[in-house]
C-alpha cells in the first residue's frame, strides 16, 4: 500500500512566498511493520551481508548495567502483545558487543538518496547497543556498498551475532516494509536558518493563528516546514538543540543531510502529517488516526530522549566520515 500525505493546512508559498527559493525535497520512508527480505529497503529487517565479512563489533568499554532483555524475549513478548520481562546482566556482555542492524536503504527504492564513497548505491546504519561514557554516548556505523556487487555474493549471512542482553527493549528495531514517499520541506526557522525578516513573519503567522483556532492551530514548524518520522534529504529539525553548522572533521566544509532516524512516526503537535491511509475519512483531526503503535512507533526504536538522528556526509567527499546528531 502507499502512503500519501495529505494536504498541508495553509499552502506554505502561499501564505511565505518568500520561502519559495528554500523549497526542498525530502523522502518520506513510512515504516511499517511487515516481512521486509534481504534484497529489500527497510528498518529493522535482515541486512545484505555476505557470509565471509565479519560483522561489525563495538570494541571501545561499554557501561556497565544491572539488567536487561534478551533479543528473542523482546521478539516474543511482541508477537503476544506483551512486555518483556527483564533478567539480571551477563558477564558474557564484557566484551565487544555486536552493533545492531538498524536500517538499509538502496538508492534504487529511494528518490533523493545520496550517493557514497565511489558511487556506492546501498548504505546500512548500525548502533552500539549499549551506552559509553559518563554522558551515555551512542555509537553508530555506516556501511556502504555497491548493491549490484554485493548481490553477486556466493552466500549470505543468515543470522548475525546478538548481544545476549540489550539495555532496554527499544534497542531491537522491528521489521519494517517502507513506503516512500517525496514531499516538499522547509527549513526550520530559527536563528540564522532563515532571514530574519521572514522568521519575524513566520511567528506572527503563528501567534494569528493560535489566536484565531486555539490550541489546535497549524503551526509553521509542527505542520508545515519538516515532516515527523524517518526520512531521506531535507532539512533537520532543531527542536532540542537549535540549529547548528556541520562540518566535516576531515576537509572542514559544510555536511549535508542523508538521513533522518525518529523513534515516532507522529506526535500530538505533528499528527497532521499522518498519511491519509492510515486515518478514517469519517472523523476530524487526530481522532481519525488509526492503526495505534504500528503507525504511531513502527519501528520500537528511540533515540536519546525521543529526539531525532540526523545523520550527515561530506558533499565533497564521501568518504569522510559521517557525523550524528541528536537534536
Amino acid at each position: 500500500m502507499t502512503r500519501t500525505t495529505p494536504a498541508r493546512p495553509a499552502s506554505v508559498e502561499a501564505v511565505f512566498p518568500e520561502l519559495a527559493p528554500y523549497r526542498a525535497r525530502a523522502t518520506r520512508l513510512h515504516p511499517r511493520p511487515g516481512r521486509p527480505g534481504m534484497h529489500d529497503s527497510h528498518i529493522g529487517g535482515p541486512m545484505l551481508w555476505p557470509d565471509d565479512e565479519p560483522w561489525p563489533l563495538c570494541h571501545e568499554p561499554h557501561r556497565r548495567e544491572s539488567e536487561g532483555y534478551a533479543p528473542e524475549e523482546i521478539r516474543s513478548a511482541r508477537a503476544a502483545g506483551l512486555r518483556p520481562s527483564s533478567r539480571p546482566w551477563s558477564t558474557e556482555q564484557d566484551g565487544p558487543v555486536p552493533f545492531v542492524g538498524l536500517a538499509q536503504f538502496f538508492r534504487r527504492d529511494i528518490p533523493g538518496l545520496a550517493c557514497g564513497p565511489g558511487g556506492a548505491d546501498l548504505v546500512q546504519l548500525f548502533r552500539c547497543p549499549s551506552t559509553h561514557g559518563p554522558h551515555l554516548e551512542r555509537r553508530y556505523r555506516l556501511r556502504w556498498r555497491q548493491a549490484e556487487r554485493t548481490e553477486r555474493a556466493e552466500r549470505f549471512l543468515a543470522a548475525p551475532p546478538e548481544a545476549p542482553l540489550l539495555r532496554w527493549e527499544d534497542e531491537l528495531p522491528e521489521p519494517c516494509v517502507l513506503h516512500p514517499e517525496e514531499v516538499d520541506t522547509y527549513p526550520w526557522a530559527e536563528d540564522d536558518t532563515l532571514p530574519a525578516s521572514l522568521i519575524a513573519c513566520i511567528d506572527a503567522w503563528d501567534d494569528a493563528q493560535a489566536a484565531e483556532h486555539g490550541p489546535d492551530a497549524p503551526s509553521y514548524q509542527d505542520d508545515l516546514s519538516i515532516p515527523p518520522g524517518w526520512r531521506v534529504g531535507g532539512y533537520p529539525s532543531w527542536a532540542s538543540t537549535g540549529p547548528m553548522a556541520v562540518r566535516c572533521a576531515s576537509c572542514a566544509g559544510l555536511m549535508r543531510l542523508l538521513l533522518t532516524a525518529e523513534g515516532s512516526e507522529a506526535d500530538v503537535g505533528s499528527h497532521s502529517w499522518v498519511p491519509v491511509e492510515d486515518r478514517d475519512p469519517t472523523l476530524p483531526g487526530r481522532a481519525s488516526i488509526r492503526g495505534g503503535p504500528s503507525v504511531a512507533r513502527p519501528t520500537r526504536l528511540r533515540f536519546g530522549r525521543d529526539r531525532d538522528l540526523h545523520v550527515f556526509t561530506c558533499p565533497a567527499d564521501p568518504g569522510h566520515a559521517p557525523r550524528w546528531v541528536l537534536s
